[in-house]
């Protein structure tokens, strides 16, 4: 894949911090910040999921009441 060059400027603290957090990774900066930014975009999809699992929890009793549950359906089958 090909790379594109950002150039990023921020605080000197912010910047030791990248340094320090690289080298205890033993990864290169442009690395560790390249996977900082790969794990923030895929914490989107994560973050819609427990969204969803939530409201899925919320709303169980109606769902079941309006459509029945996995058991009930075994049940009437049998």
């Amino acid at each position: 894949m090909a790379k594109t060059q950002l150039n990023v400027r921020v605080d000197e603290a912010t910047a030791e911090t990248a340094r320090e957090r690289a080298l205890q990774r033993g990864m290169s900066m442009n690395r560790y910040i390249e996977e900082l930014v790969q794990r923030d975009a895929g914490e989107v999809g994560h973050t819609f999921v427990e969204a969803a699992a939530d409201f899925m929890k919320s709303y169980e009793s109606v769902f079941a009441e309006e459509f029945g549950t996995p058991e009930s359906e075994g049940r009437d089958a049998a």
